[in-house]
């Protein structure tokens, strides 16, 4: 079923990549030949209309666009009517807007989904007036102090906490504020037994506040948690719109800054392939998150999206980022590049992609049986 369901959203995500590819290229008057779900071989032909024939192809793991004369393949005669349609025949700038609008499209569908799910309600940190809205508010474990009793019980941020109890008092509400005060309360550092959910399973602990935990408040015990409320409240269309654009930006930022560092460990030699999932470890996060809910699977499915448009950007020869270096490159240099550069630097700019999912690959695997 993981596998399943892993087919189905990199088809629906490239999909939506190529679909950008598409329309850009049909508004600029370029000859789009075919477009694909799935990859060649070809298994049934679904139609043509105007120059386009839609297809069905064996291969189920997304998609592509054909445009005519894209990559400086063999082009037609000049007397052909499609002569001027071809892809290398318009303006570079528009050659450049056909090649971003596959990476402008997955941003869309990530932001769309964002503002989807804060739209039906997901569960989310909400604010002391939201939280009685919420019919499922509960207290989650926000942060967790270093060498604190909570470090030290193996508490860990996302837990759930499920009750709290000390010398038959009970912790019954969902407030951040209300559990501080039950915490800390005149116990005489009575031990608290906790009950937490983490991953669908609950996990008793017994801590003793400590006094000394909180820096700027050493004389007041405590077992170092930050916690918050958590549940589900559907935001009105506005404010889900502005939350899903700055969620998209936040994850935008993150996935940035996490391939940059990447990367850049490849050059050194010190990349860290533990933040790094291939097709075996989406799988396993696509599962946990179908699991958990339709909400978070399109969580992810955004994450996702926001990935494959930050990748398609790098200057990667089979790229996008590749194929905008190229039409840069010849911009500058005022001519085509000889298409037997283009093909050899594409060849091993896709070799190198090859290794690199391999290796990605291999190191998923390896984290299942270790």
């Amino acid at each position: 079923m993981e596998v399943l369901i892993l087919i189905l959203v990199l088809v629906a995500l490239i999909l939506v990549h190529e679909f950008g590819h598409f329309v850009v290229a049909k508004l600029a008057g370029m000859r789009v030949d075919e477009f694909g779900i799935g990859y060649p071989p070809k298994a049934l032909s679904l139609g043509v209309r105007g120059d386009t024939e839609y297809t069905l192809n064996w291969l189920p793991f997304g998609g592509f666009v054909r445009i005519y004369g894209e990559d400086s393949e063999a082009r037609d005669a000049d007397a052909h009517p499609s002569a001027g349609r071809a892809f290398t025949d318009k303006p570079r700038a528009v050659q450049v807007l056909v090649l971003v609008a596959g990476i402008a499209m997955n941003m869309l569908f990530a932001f769309l989904l964002f503002t989807f799910i804060l739209l039906v309600g997901t569960p989310r940190a909400l604010s002391p007036a939201e939280a009685t809205l919420a019919h499922d508010a509960r207290l989650a474990v926000a942060t967790v102090l270093p060498a604190s009793p909570a470090a030290s019980a193996g508490l860990a941020a996302g837990d759930i906490i499920e009750s709290a109890s000390y010398a038959g008092k009970t912790y019954a509400e969902a407030t951040p504020d209300s559990f501080t005060v039950f915490v800390s309360s005149d116990t005489a550092q009575a031990p608290i037994a906790i009950s937490v959910l983490r991953n669908g399973a609950v996990k008793d602990v017994t801590l003793v506040p400590e006094p000394g935990v909180i820096v700027s408040d050493p004389a007041r015990p405590a077992i170092g948690l930050g916690v918050a409320t958590i549940g589900t409240v559907p935001l009105s269309f506005p404010a889900a719109v502005t939350e899903g654009a700055q969620t998209t930006w936040y994850v935008t930022k993150a996935t940035s800054l996490g391939l940059y560092e990447f990367f850049a460990g490849i050059v050194t030699g010190h990349a860290d392939f533990s933040q790094i999932s291939g097709p075996v470890g989406i799988a396993g996060a696509v599962g946990t998150a179908s699991a958990q809910g339709f909400t978070d699977l399109l969580s992810l499915v955004a994450v996702i999206s926001v990935n494959l448009a930050l990748i398609n950007v790098i200057p990667v020869p089979a790229l996008d980022g590749g194929r905008l270096l190229f039409v840069l490159i010849e911009a500058v240099i005022r001519r085509p590049l000889h298409p037997g550069i283009t093909r050899a630097v594409n060849t091993l700019g896709f070799a190198l992609l090859v290794l690199l999912m391999l290796a990605v690959t291999a190191h998923d695997i390896f984290k299942i049986f270790v």
